[in-house]
């Protein structure tokens, strides 16, 4: 897959990437603010050094910020589509469930759950993040990925941190959503019926 025509999986890596980078680099923010908006990039005043002076070793120039591009929700609303055909999750979130009995929701649940975790396995090869069992200790080390870890409880100091698996997430490791025809209306999740 090339750069410009990223899957909806890895436009989603990206953006989680993207959005810790910016919360931890000012400047990164500006310059991402700048892009935004249009502007061209700063452009730094060429430095004259007297002829007597040494030359400082190169500095290699920062990374251009990276581009930020609207996802498209196309992805997001075919799966939602599946998972109402496969599972009616779309009826059951939506139905007002406050006079069903606790024994009549988790019989709806389990048929929810079922058609959800047959979508999920037909479209989708999901994979832990982290293989260690949840409670198992771990060190994360320097420059861990923020997007496939994220630190809670008591977060002081600098890598390394030592502390116990809680979850171990997900990866999504192989999509396999099918081909949309272009006339195609995404935004119709599940059709009306009519019955005759």
């Amino acid at each position: 897959m090339t750069e410009s025509n990223l899957s909806f999986v890895g436009r989603l890596s990206v953006a989680v990437g993207s959005f810790f980078a910016i919360l931890g680099d000012s400047t990164l923010a500006a310059n991402v603010r700048r892009l935004r908006e249009g502007a061209p990039a700063p452009v730094s005043a060429p430095l004259s050094a007297p002829v007597s002076a040494p030359q400082p070793a190169p500095v290699a120039a920062p990374a251009p910020a990276p581009a930020i591009e609207e996802a498209s929700p196309d992805a997001a609303l075919q799966l939602l589509g599946l998972l109402q055909r496969n599972a009616r999750f779309i009826d059951f979130v939506e139905e007002d469930i406050a006079s069903y009995s606790d024994f009549e929701i988790g019989a709806a649940a389990r048929l929810v759950h079922d058609g959800c975790r047959t979508t999920l396995r037909e479209h989708f090869t999901i994979r832990p993040v982290r293989d260690e069992a949840e409670g198992s200790r771990v060190t994360v080390p320097e420059g861990f990925d923020a997007t496939a870890i994220r630190l809670t409880g008591n977060v002081v100091g600098k890598a390394p941190f030592s502390g116990s698996v809680a979850h171990r997430g997900w990866r999504a490791a192989e999509v396999r959503l099918p081909k949309l025809i272009k006339s195609h209306d995404v935004t119709v999740i599940a059709p009306a019926e009519v019955e005759l």
